[in-house]
């Protein structure tokens, strides 16, 4: 039976800050939606209904493109443990880049990490809780440690180069916005 709620109570944020990864999905009403799995320690919630998530560099950059030209975001955050939940949060986003008033008074709650691209922030308008019982129980083995890896052997001038060979458009040529001045 699923359950819905306007605001983040604290029990439902301390649920996410336990989880090791969540889901992030977004789309225009003529793009491919994009489903993306996010790990690390990159997640918080700033208020009642306003969370945000410190964004690396990856192999493409659909979410920002996304909320640049529809702004519909899904969060989906699943229990793996023994007690099962599946908690979605369903509203807006925005996109704070180095240099921006949003991204600097925000990057503070985040431990120093390199290849940063970005913060989403989403505004949260509805939450929905349902069982989760048909997702397996599992255990985490360790985070990944190959994006940080790949992030120090670039440095900042190489994330910067990838990002104009690898994260100006989405796949469906929607731009990012990544490069544009602040």
């Amino acid at each position: 039976m699923a359950d819905f709620y306007d605001r983040i109570t604290d029990k439902l944020a301390a649920f996410m800050a336990a989880q090791p990864m969540f889901f992030i999905a977004t789309a225009t009403a003529d793009s491919r939606i994009n489903l993306s799995p996010k790990g690390m320690d990159t997640f918080r919630v700033l208020d009642k209904n306003t969370v945000c998530y410190l964004d690396l560099t990856g192999s493409g950059n659909e979410t920002a493109a996304h909320i640049r030209h529809d702004g519909r975001v899904t969060l989906m955050f699943n229990s793996f443990a023994r007690n099962a939940l599946i908690l979605r949060l369903y509203g807006r986003g925005r996109v704070a880049r180095p240099g921006t008033a949003d991204f600097d008074a925000h990057i503070g709650r985040f431990d120093d990490t390199v290849g940063i691209r970005q913060i989403i922030f989403v505004d949260v308008e509805t939450l929905q809780t349902s069982c989760g019982y048909a997702v397996p129980e599992m255990e985490l083995v360790r985070p990944r440690p190959a994006l940080t890896k790949w992030a120090e052997n670039k440095g900042a001038d190489g994330i910067r180069a990838y990002w104009g060979e690898m994260n100006l458009t989405s796949i469906d040529g929607l731009e990012t916005g990544i490069l544009e001045e602040s």
